[in-house]
């Protein structure tokens, strides 16, 4: 099937626009301008992936432009960071360039100006020049100072740049029109006095350009073709504009654009804020895992792979949007599933004794290493008479949707054998501490006996007591539990604080991972990706948790429904929250999609299976065979939940997915195909 051709988002309508009219693609340049006052957050990934992705696609130069322009704020650590950060995810910049490095230009540039009469020296205080800017509906008034002569502007600029005034003395703004609609553009400020050191050119200066002034002439001298930046710039364009008609020569002339920023549910992106967090030491530093900081999601397991898929999945909009947090971990739970190696962890252990197993045995058992990649081979994982299972997974007593470890009944043990509940140790307060069971020597995963091939409908991760090693296991989770923590008016982002954003407990790891890598990822078989972290010691592991393998806050996102509701109500809230509502509806429209947008759709199948149990599925297995959709839906999330549950399929899930490859309808066969290859049926 011939892959479809992707769409122009409209950033690139408007360069294919430029280059039908003329303009050459040698001249296309790009940049990426961050200041260097903080680190690089998952908001700044949109803005990267665009610049640099219009790069690749072009194959055009791209810039990293510091854009060092108030020493107060900027250290030459945010700019390492900055380096780090982008080159880990991937992109590689043509010139490393400063706005510093523009100083003296746009210095000579302001002396020209003011001898053409169009800025002067104004010397009022910051609160005087405020209150004459007027309203949006109201015109601003002239500063008295306007009409200084060029010699006496002159002269002052001279001083102020040799350091003879105090700070806040004196600035120089152009001239434009006080009762211009736009209010940028009424008399803008140029230059202030700031007698602080900078991180590259020392105390050479202590008047330093403004944001608006140095922008598109930063861009003009680097024969940037097209000036990408975010939304909020969109008022500022005029203004661009205006500067670069008093430069501009015979040069590529710049090109100001706007996009809609990257807001994410739950996360903040304010830097003032996210400082805040560092400083009164909510969180350990700029990269602590629960940060949406580039090196905080590099430090929590994220991958430039599963960050760069996510840019590309939101997309290039011109509206502000928020997009769920939910589509970020997906993308990274996706690009794991594929990568991370599968090792055994047990966070919360009981002791599990198998009673008819000899003393002193030990059995080293072969285990895939990934199931989803061919080339990944196996390990040997020891196996004995007493392990530790999860607490979770054993119920004295359990209803019939639990199919894990109860009394009397058989589950396998991953990689080995089946086992069978068969009574419990308790303390004196009632609590267990011993389960005992017995297993079936002849049911040996992959021996290849009648006992190896019976269908139990729970299979368990365990950990060999003798040989598991102690590990520090950090379970982050969201750091706020607010979907929009900075958008009450009458609260502090702060009051939204999650007090279960860490949870810090010791677990049991497999032998094998001894001798990990910082930043190593792995797959906590039916717990979730998990990786090294950077404190972590051979001799004291340290785990972060990085993603659960299914969304555990899609079932408590939505807010309590309050009591005066009325029953509809109640019930069209639970509809919302019904995974398997979710994959009927998206079955009833599959079949009917093009190929990009089933691909889409497939995603959300995918998302919603993870939060629905197998006895779910069972009833659509019987859907008639004109309803296509709904059977393939159902063949998708049926190969997730047993992924995820690391199940196998059941003989009534056997037929369902002999009848789908035998089926009529292609793409039915395909997903059936999929997923009998996956579970060797």
């Amino acid at each position: 099937m011939s892959e479809e051709k992707k769409p122009l988002n409209f950033i690139e309508h408007i360069i294919e626009e430029d280059l039908n009219n003329g303009m050459s693609k040698d001249d296309l340049r790009f940049r990426f301008p961050p200041e260097p006052n903080g680190y690089l957050h998952i908001g700044h990934t949109k803005a990267i992936g665009i610049s640099f992705g219009l790069g690749l696609k072009y194959n055009a130069p791209v810039n990293l432009r510091f854009d060092d322009t108030n020493p107060a704020k900027e250290e030459q650590e945010y700019v390492d960071a900055i380096k780090k950060d982008i080159s880990w995810l991937g992109y590689q910049w043509d010139k490393e360039c400063y706005s510093s490095d523009y100083f003296q230009q746009l210095y000579d540039w302001t002396v020209a100006l003011i001898k053409e009469g169009k800025a002067y020296v104004d010397s009022q205080s910051a609160e005087e020049i405020a209150e004459q800017k007027g309203t949006t509906t109201e015109p601003g008034k002239n500063s008295p100072y306007r009409d200084r002569s060029v010699t006496e502007n002159l002269d002052l600029f001279q001083k102020m740049k040799e350091g003879v005034f105090d700070e806040g003395e004196h600035v120089v703004r152009a001239k434009i029109d006080m009762a211009d609609p736009n209010m940028l553009m009424r008399d803008p400020l140029m230059y202030r006095i700031l007698k602080k050191s900078h991180h590259r050119t020392g105390d050479q200066w202590c008047i330093y350009p403004m944001y608006d002034w140095t922008h598109g002439e930063s861009d003009y001298i680097e024969h940037i073709s097209h000036s990408l930046c975010s939304l909020e710039f969109k008022p500022h364009r005029k203004l661009y504009d205006w500067f670069l008609d008093q430069v501009y020569s015979e040069n590529i002339r710049p090109k100001q654009r706007e996009f809609a920023r990257l807001n994410l549910s739950y996360t903040i992106m304010s830097k003032r804020k996210l400082l805040r967090l560092v400083e009164e030491k909510i969180v350990s530093g700029w990269d602590d895992p629960r940060m949406p900081t580039i090196s905080g999601l590099r430090r929590r397991g994220y991958t430039p792979l599963s960050i760069r898929k996510f840019v590309e999945t939101v997309g290039v909009a011109k509206r502000e949007n928020v997009i769920d947090v939910s589509l970020l971990e997906f993308c990274v739970r996706e690009d794991l599933n594929k990568r991370a190696p599968r090792v055994m962890a047990v966070i919360d252990p009981v002791k599990l004794v198998i009673t008819n197993y000899p003393d002193s045995q030990e059995e080293w058992l072969e285990a895939e290493n990934n199931p989803e990649d061919a080339n990944a081979g196996s390990r040997n994982v020891p196996f004995s008479k007493e392990l530790y299972i999860e607490k979770e997974d054993f119920k004295e007593e359990a209803g019939r949707k639990f199919f894990r470890l109860t009394l009397g009944k058989e589950v396998r043990l991953k990689n080995a054998y089946i086992i069978k509940g068969e009574s419990v140790v308790k303390d004196s307060e009632g609590n267990i501490t011993e389960i005992h069971c017995t297993y079936d020597p002849e049911s040996k995963s992959g021996s290849g006996t009648e006992a190896s091939k019976l269908n139990v409908k729970g299979t368990l991760h365990w950990v060999s007591i003798q040989h598991a090693i102690p590990a520090e296991i950090r379970v982050y989770d969201r750091l706020f539990n607010d979907e929009a923590p900075d958008s009450h008016k009458d609260k502090d982002f702060m009051d939204f604080l999650n007090p279960d954003s860490l949870k810090t407990i010791t677990g049991y790891v497999e032998p094998g991972l001894a001798d990990v890598n910082h930043l190593d990822t792995f797959q906590f078989q039916r717990l979730g990706y998990f990786n090294v972290d950077i404190d972590s010691k051979p001799e004291a592991l340290v785990f972060n948790k990085t993603v659960g393998l299914r969304d555990t806050w899609a079932k408590v996102k939505s807010s309590p429904v309050s009591s005066n509701n009325n029953q509809k109500q109640v019930q069209n809230q639970q509809r919302e929250v019904s995974a398997i509502d979710e994959i009927k509806r998206a079955g009833k429209k599959y079949t009917n999609l093009p190929e990009n947008k089933r691909e889409a759709l497939k995603i959300k199948i995918v998302e919603a299976a993870k939060k629905v149990e197998l006895e779910e599925l069972v009833p659509l297995f019987e859907t008639a065979i004109k309803k296509s959709g709904t059977r393939i839906a159902t063949m998708i999330a049926l190969r997730e939940v047993l992924t995820n549950t690391d199940s196998l399929p059941d003989q009534s899930a056997k037929d369902f997915i002999t009848k789908g490859l035998d089926d009529k309808n292609e793409l039915l066969q395909q997903e059936a195909e999929a997923t009998a290859s996956k579970f060797n049926i």
